[in-house]
């Protein structure tokens, strides 16, 4: 006789589970996630997926700092030329002033004086992605997962510095002993200047280091985390898979088992 009708009924219910299961196993595996979709797992979904969004708030404020950083170095780097040309313009100003000089020396030597003049007001004018840095207009925002952080980069322009004119002229003259002493003293007051901004944007980026490299941590840890909740275990998955598997093949050979045993009974009673 053929298999009764709850039997059937118990094959395809069996059927039935073992493919849905064959199909969560075959996405999880694919995916490499346990939870997929809050389907899966509610709770756990709304977890794995605040973990993962502030992840990515982790590395993008990493990555927010790294190029502010960039951006810094660049004007870093800008005024470390004004402070080797402030140098340069102290050593020229101190050779005019030596007694030994003719007339030719002390013009050559106005020459050079404004040639370095001209290149410290070059540096100003360094940008960064098109924005300028050293005209005393940038202001940069860094922004962050534990909020804004503000840095205001200085004018270094020569005319600011007391080198140039309005008219962009060099103020620096050495025609005589106290032109070349007043000089001097402009020179000094440029020189520190420039150090001590010098020394507040290397002392921004040191900070900043530090919450790029704390970022980068947290990131990790937080990513870390949300795999020991999200990521699928194969070895589980696939062992799953194979049992669904072999739970399917045997529903459908007793289904088409009694599909010909019914096929033969009423053959029979025909």
């Amino acid at each position: 006789m053929g298999i009764s009708i709850q039997n059937s009924a118990g094959m395809l219910k069996t059927l039935n589970s073992s493919s849905s299961a064959i199909q969560s196993s075959m996405k999880n595996i694919a995916t490499g996630l346990k939870i997929n979709s809050a389907a899966d797992d509610a709770s756990g979904y709304q977890i794995l997926t605040r973990m993962n969004v502030s992840a990515g708030t982790l590395a993008q404020s990493s990555q927010n700092t790294q190029t502010s950083n960039a951006l810094l170095k660049t004007a870093d780097g800008a005024i470390g030329s004004t402070v080797s040309s402030l140098s340069s313009l102290h050593d020229q100003l101190l050779k005019a002033a030596n007694g030994t000089n003719n007339d030719a020396d002390i013009s050559a030597l106005q020459q050079q004086v404004n040639q370095t003049v001209s290149q410290i007001s070059d540096n100003a004018g360094v940008t960064f992605n098109d924005k300028s840095l050293l005209d005393g207009s940038a202001k940069i925002t860094v922004a962050g997962d534990n909020g804004y952080k503000n840095v205001s980069l200085p004018d270094m322009s020569a005319q600011t510095l007391g080198l140039q004119d309005s008219k962009g002229n060099s103020t620096l003259d050495l025609s005589t002993s106290k032109g070349i002493s007043n000089a001097l003293d402009v020179v000094d007051t440029a020189l520190q200047n420039a150090l001590s901004q010098q020394t507040k944007i290397g002392a921004t980026q040191e900070g900043l280091d530090f919450s790029a490299s704390n970022y980068t941590t947290q990131a990790a840890s937080v990513t870390e985390a949300a795999s020991t909740t999200g990521d699928s275990d194969m070895a589980k998955q696939i062992t799953n898979l194979k049992s669904s598997q072999t739970q399917q093949t045997i529903a459908l050979h007793l289904m088409t088992l009694s599909n010909h045993r019914n096929t033969d009974v009423l053959a029979l009673l025909g």
